[in-house]
């Protein structure tokens, strides 16, 4: 019996191999294309190796966009669990408290804002917090947090696992190889790079803070603001220093200065932050990071006598507006662009949305508010 001819094989290259651009060419190569993965560096070497890889919803404002990470939330399990690598992925919630009045009400208010939206958010005081983790030294609690959703994972690992995924599955990657061009007409997209000419029919640019200019070379626009921010880490800590919470958060020691975040990776190290996500932390020398682990320390004991690294500073994806930019753009319709800045919580979802409307066609309403359209 003839079952009629068979589709064509579709060709893409996909520019990047960050957490996103891994993700998309490991969901794409999965379903059967032929994917090419060009990257200027290692996988999930860029920006994604700054992150500080809180998979939440927690901190995502408004509504709509907090039900968009919630849903990618939601299919790391399974995302992690096709990937047969230990990613890092951990469940187990992210803490917060607070030391004076103003921050417990900012609290109060974040948790009915949270629960209003049906995220599972709780208060405690300081006796439900130090059941929760009887390892801290918190001093004053005024009010503390409980989101038991948040999660964490080894972003850098899982984008490596994604490209070595990919390429099991028929992927060509090239690494340590610099895009210098990028030619589009109606039926085919084509990339110089290395040297080398690739031709596709599609082109997936997921190139972090490169894809305004990997963008521009096709005549698209996607404008970003500047995003630096610096973590540290420290040596592997052999003790276990958070016993069921996978994020936490704690109020400066002083006032006038930034919170500090903190989670133990898989090797054992701790990663620590200060300020927002969105803090313009550019301060990457040494006496920086041994004055956050010790203020780090203060709250966490197990910290204490552990070294602080560094970690020089990173620019993240920061879309001009704080949201994703993915779909097609109407200037080249072979080119598909993939930006945004919470990139470790959307991976999943994000490639699942693209590789179903580059293969199958699909124009996925989920996506309406975050088409690359809006910066004509």
């Amino acid at each position: 019996m003839s079952t009629g001819p068979s589709k064509k094989q579709i060709t893409i290259t996909v520019v990047g191999a960050g957490i996103i651009g891994a993700a998309i060419a490991y969901s794409l190569a999965k379903r059967g294309a032929a994917v090419t993965v060009i990257d200027r560096g290692r996988p999930g070497g860029g920006a994604t190796s700054h992150s500080f890889a809180w998979i939440n919803a927690t901190a995502k404002h408004p509504v709509s966009y907090h039900n968009f990470n919630r849903r990618s939330l939601g299919m790391w399990d399974r995302f992690a669990k096709d990937l047969d690598t230990d990613v890092g992925l951990r469940w187990g919630g992210q803490m917060e408290w607070a030391a004076t009045a103003d921050g417990a009400a900012e609290l109060e208010s974040r948790a009915a804002q949270l629960q209003a939206w049906g995220y599972p958010c709780q208060m405690l005081d300081g006796a439900q917090m130090a059941q929760l983790e009887p390892g801290l030294t918190p001093g004053q609690v005024t009010a503390a947090i409980y989101c038991e959703l948040d999660g964490m994972v080894e972003p850098t690992v899982a984008a490596e696992a994604c490209i070595g995924a990919a390429a099991k599955h028929g992927a060509s990657v090239k690494l340590e190889t610099e895009v210098s061009g990028l030619k589009v007409d109606s039926s085919s997209a084509t990339v110089v790079a290395g040297g080398e000419t690739i031709a596709a029919d599609v082109v997936v640019l997921a190139g972090g803070v490169d894809n305004t200019q990997l963008a521009a070379m096709a005549g698209i626009t996607i404008p970003q603001q500047d995003s630096p921010g610096v973590v540290i880490r420290t040596n592997p800590i052999a003790q276990t220093l958070l016993s069921n919470v996978s994020v936490l958060y704690a109020p400066p020691l002083e006032p006038g200065r930034p919170e500090i975040h903190l989670r133990q990776c898989l090797d054992g190290s701790a990663m620590i932050g200060e300020g927002s996500q969105e803090s313009l932390a550019r301060n990457d020398t040494q006496p920086h990071a041994d004055e956050l682990l010790a203020r780090a320390a203060e709250y966490v004991p197990g910290l204490k006598g552990a070294s602080a690294i560094p970690v020089p500073v990173g620019y993240r994806p920061m879309p001009l507006d704080g949201f994703p930019v993915i779909g097609f753009s109407p200037k080249a319709p072979n080119v598909y662009l993939a930006l945004t800045h919470s990139g470790v919580t959307l991976a999943p979802m994000m490639a699942q949305m693209a590789t179903m409307e580059i293969i199958d066609g699909a124009n996925v309403d989920l996506l309406a508010d975050y088409r690359p359209s809006r910066f004509d």
